[in-house]
């Protein structure tokens, strides 16, 4: 785990200061030793006062904000035994099963792209994934070192042997997952909505098709490398957001205790009313990572920054 912080810090360093552009995507096929890959939660873990737990997640859709990594920890070992390399289509997740496929989104230039996840990170609390270097490039903000970003959960990732994961008593859904290699091609992802629920947090899926679309694919495949380009808000802005609670005095004993100026608002999200413990709207990441720390500090153990409208 220890391997797994120093990589996450030293990526947001690197990956603001480095300079580069995006490289025309490839076909891409993971590469996973006989003996890694195996489909597996994990144990609850504890990095700097905070607890994760992970779990099974096949509805998890997510905003906040992205990060790369991996100097200095090229060839090692990620969480499930796979070995870590720029050119993989990768990426670090704190709480979701490895290895699984999930669709990354970057909101602030509408490239998509899948990524496998088989490592534990970002430990940075103002970050929701960490990717590789290769995922960076392809999403546009390797030289930035962070991005606005959208994750879904698309399926459990393929054994090593190219067999397809084996789903236990309870399978995920079939959702979009990869897409075919080929040129940049466009595609409609469904505009946010307010951030609300607790987990997954702006949660909007993609709208089914009525017909095949360049989003939709068999949900066992692996990442290609395929980017597509898909049409997102003008604005976003950044939110930190303490929790969201069914029970309006749940909430409103929230924003007492931590006394930040945190306001509720409330959104309908599934048919009932949640109300939002947040402080924003900010406009950048240095304003949102420094309101972060200051509800962190007051006892908000798991404030987190959203994007939303």
């Amino acid at each position: 785990m220890n391997r797994s912080l120093r990589h996450t810090c030293a990526a947001v360093v690197l990956g603001a200061l480095a300079a580069g552009c995006s490289s025309a995507p490839v076909e891409y096929k993971a590469t996973v030793p006989p003996n890694a890959g195996v489909y597996r939660i994990g144990n609850p873990y504890q990095i700097g006062g905070t607890w994760y737990y992970p779990h099974e997640q096949p509805d998890y859709d997510e905003t906040g904000i992205a990060s790369w990594y991996g100097p200095g920890f090229y060839g090692h070992n990620t969480a499930d035994g796979e070995i870590l390399a720029a050119d993989g289509l990768t990426a670090a997740h704190r709480t979701l099963p490895l290895p699984v496929n999930v669709r990354v989104t970057n909101l602030e230039n509408g490239e998509t792209v899948v990524l496998r996840v088989n490592d534990r990170g970002p430990f940075s609390k103002g970050r929701i994934i960490d990717v590789s270097e290769r995922a960076a490039r392809l999403l546009g903000f390797f030289g930035a070192g962070t991005a606005r970003v959208r994750v879904q959960y698309l399926a459990r990732a393929d054994l090593p042997n190219g067999q397809p994961q084996p789903f236990g008593v309870t399978t995920p859904p079939a959702v979009a997952s990869a897409v075919p290699a080929g040129t940049v091609e466009t595609g409609t992802l469904a505009p946010l909505a307010g951030a609300g629920q607790e987990a997954p947090t702006a949660a909007v899926p993609l709208p089914t098709p009525a017909a095949p679309s360049p989003l939709t694919a068999d949900a066992g495949a692996l990442p290609t490398g395929q980017v597509y380009r898909v049409p997102v808000p003008a604005v976003t802005r950044l939110y930190v957001q303490a929790g969201a609670f069914s029970n309006y005095q749940n909430a409103a004993r929230l924003a007492a205790r931590l006394d930040g100026g945190l306001k509720i608002s409330a959104i309908q999200r599934g048919g009932q009313t949640l109300y939002r413990v947040r402080l924003g709207p900010f406009n950048t990441t240095d304003d949102a990572d420094a309101a972060l720390s200051r509800i962190s500090s007051l006892g908000g153990n798991d404030a987190h920054i959203v994007v939303d409208q």
